[in-house]
């Protein structure tokens, strides 16, 4: 069963369970991670670096790793196109596009630098949910088929800024998936640390904020190089989110 996000078109990101009233904190995160593996108790979850403030442990199966070892693959086959820009080769439209971006971020510093990507990257792609441009309910994109199509839900935006990102020269960026428990929906960003503070990079906003003043919001995942992490949540914000599905 999918659940779709409607606003500024973002759609769900993992398929998961229905959830009914009375349901165990177990049930919740099998819905959460849609029949993942996460570490055994015998390894240690990572020691808190990640947003929020929150341990981490790996997630080493599921519907959620598959799409970004599939977005991976993608981001790997746009650095090859760009590096052959870079070079002087056959460089498409959409790649040039891309690279301006990340030439006008690396001529700056700090803040600048990452509030400019976010904006021109906010302002290049129209928000449209998968089923509406690719007739199936999820796909991950890499940056430049959705320069390509000028169209993307908020994982797209958010894989084009983690790439642009990294390509501007910044070194600590990572994705993150959340849950609004407001707007009962699944949500994707990009995020950056900097000076100590991870900072949001969100398609529904020109403006940076912490992770810790991004309201409403209940962390899931957390996405880069080194693969999936599920966010350790306590019991009560377990309930935050048994309540945000009904």
């Amino acid at each position: 069963m999918f659940y779709r996000v409607a606003a500024l078109g973002c759609v769900a990101l993992f398929s998961i369970w229905p959830i009914r009233p009375g349901h165990s904190v177990d049930a919740l995160l099998q819905a959460q991670v849609d029949t993942a593996v996460v570490a055994t108790k015998e390894q240690v979850p990572s020691k808190v670096d990640d947003p929020f403030g929150l341990a981490t442990e790996p997630v080493l199966v599921g519907s959620i790793l598959t799409r970004w070892s599939g977005a991976e693959a993608g981001i790997r086959a746009d650095n090859q196109i760009l590096a052959l820009c870079r070079g002087g080769g056959s460089c498409p439209e959409a790649a040039r596009r891309f690279l301006a971006i990340i030439d006008q971020a690396g001529g700056q510093d700090g803040r600048a630098r990452i509030g400019i990507i976010n904006r021109a990257i906010n302002l290049a792609i129209a928000p449209m949910d998968d089923l509406a441009q690719w007739g199936v309910p999820d796909r991950w994109s890499p940056p430049l088929e959705t320069f390509s199509t000028g169209h993307g839900d908020c994982e797209d935006y958010a894989i084009a800024k983690y790439v642009a990102l990294k390509a501007a020269g910044v070194d600590e960026v990572k994705l993150v998936v959340v849950r609004n428990i407001i707007a009962r929906e699944n949500h994707a960003a990009a995020t950056v640390r900097l000076e100590g503070k991870w900072l949001i990079l969100d398609n529904r906003s020109l403006t940076l904020i912490a992770d810790s003043e991004w309201p409403s919001v209940l962390p899931l995942f957390v996405l880069d190089d080194n693969g999936v992490r599920r966010f350790i949540l306590s019991d009560k914000l377990l309930d935050s989110a048994v309540a945000s599905f009904f």
